[in-house]
């Protein structure tokens, strides 16, 4: 087979090389200088570096034409898959619509979608009213219609003051209001093929994505996946035709126990998502997904550990310019919940953008325990004793965390 990939998302995260056999495979990644220079050098492929100065469509176009036989083209990346139905037209590949894509971009397009559907979404408008209020009165959400990692994410405390925070956008028409909707939020990860889960797992989080670009630290940790859990992911991609390929929702849980959707991507979740689902389920997620859509035999799997797997990052995108100071509970790497403990290197300075990939994060903790709640507590506490600074890139310590 002959396979084009645009190589965006890191490739630790994804390790292509075990979902296709590129030694039976012709597999070529087409993508910025950076990102092909995470490929494995002794990985047998074709890299074809893209114009940093163009928009990702015209930079590709410009590299492939048809004649060059591709006969699938891979795009694992939130901000690559719609721009992948322009390539698969400009080579004549099958695939989904754009139309099809933007139901799992555009948060507008997705809770459109839903109406009629009997699924609890928060209310929202797109375009507001010239004069008049909005629908509701209370807390409001104003985010990008197309994003991620909660990037540009306003939560106001009133209807009026979205509104007003609105109308002050450079480009309101790239963004929609939604009421704000009170509850712990779900992330639910699974893989699906023909329009069926064939794994699906859940995790609650701890704090909000919001938050995390505000610069708190966020984390989630993996409870019992119920049949309520099954039933809205289920409807959700029928409702949405997504069909193929990893999907990670977005839900509230009310006080009551009420799960209200709040988005999806037709993607593989972030953060520690895909080593958390490996460890418990025995599956990576990214290897998987490229098995279904590639139509090719899924990977084998590993033994699940039989615990609940969770994480937890610390951003450093707020804080001045300089390197992480991290003070962290006393033996906290060798404590027995936690699996992995990533530190910035000394001398590396922090991250200027949103990110949740480990390597990049002042502090990231992957931990797990036999009890999802007794998790669940660990990294709460974690959550609240930690702190990150700019300064010095040496860790300080404080007393043990319980």
């Amino acid at each position: 087979m002959n396979i084009l990939v645009i190589h965006q998302v890191p490739y630790r995260k994804i390790s292509y090389h075990r979902g296709v056999d590129h030694d039976a495979h012709n597999v070529t990644y087409i993508g910025r200088p950076a990102s092909l220079r995470q490929i494995p050098g002794d990985l047998r492929c074709t890299r074809i570096p893209l114009d940093e100065e163009l928009p990702l469509v015209a930079a590709v176009t410009a590299h492939v034409r048809p004649s060059d036989g591709y006969e699938k083209v891979l795009s694992l990346s939130e901000f690559g898959i719609l721009e992948a139905v322009e390539i698969r037209r400009h080579l004549g590949l099958p695939g989904p619509s754009a139309a099809e894509v933007e139901r799992v971009r555009d948060k507008v397009r997705m809770k459109e979608a839903l109406a009629g559907s009997g699924i609890r979404h928060p209310r929202f408008v797109d375009v507001p009213p010239a004069c008049g209020p909005l629908p509701w009165s209370g807390r409001t959400v104003l985010k990008p219609r197309a994003g991620a990692s909660s990037e540009g994410v306003l939560v106001l405390e009133s209807a009026r003051e979205a509104l007003s925070a609105y109308r002050k956008l450079p480009r309101p028409g790239d963004y929609q209001m939604e009421e704000y909707v009170e509850g712990a939020i779900l992330h639910l990860d699974g893989l699906m093929r023909d329009g069926a889960f064939l794994e699906l797992a859940t995790s609650r989080y701890i704090n909000k994505p919001v938050e995390f670009a505000e610069g708190q630290p966020l984390g989630s940790y993996q409870v019992p996946t119920t049949g309520a859990h099954r039933a809205l992911a289920s409807e959700v991609a029928r409702a949405l035709g997504i069909v193929e390929g990893c999907v990670h929702l977005e839900a509230f849980q009310t006080a009551d126990g009420e799960l209200v959707f709040l988005e999806v991507a037709n993607r593989v979740g972030g953060a520690g998502v895909v080593t958390a689902h490996e460890r418990r389920h025995g599956t990576h997620l990214p290897s998987h997904e490229i098995a279904v859509r590639l139509g090719l035999e899924r990977p084998p799997t590993s033994r699940p550990s039989g615990r609940y797997h969770g994480w937890l990052a610390f951003p450093g995108h707020h804080l001045p310019e300089g390197n992480a100071e991290a003070v962290l509970p006393s033996g906290l790497s060798g404590h027995p919940c936690v699996d992995q403990l990533h530190l910035l290197p000394p001398g590396r300075p922090l991250p200027r953008h949103i990110t949740y990939q480990e390597w990049e994060c002042p502090v990231f903790i992957e931990a797990s325990h036999a009890d999802p709640e007794e998790l669940g507590r660990f990294l709460r506490t974690c959550a609240d004793t930690i702190s990150v600074a700019s300064g010095s890139s040496t860790p300080a310590q404080l007393g043990d965390v319980a």
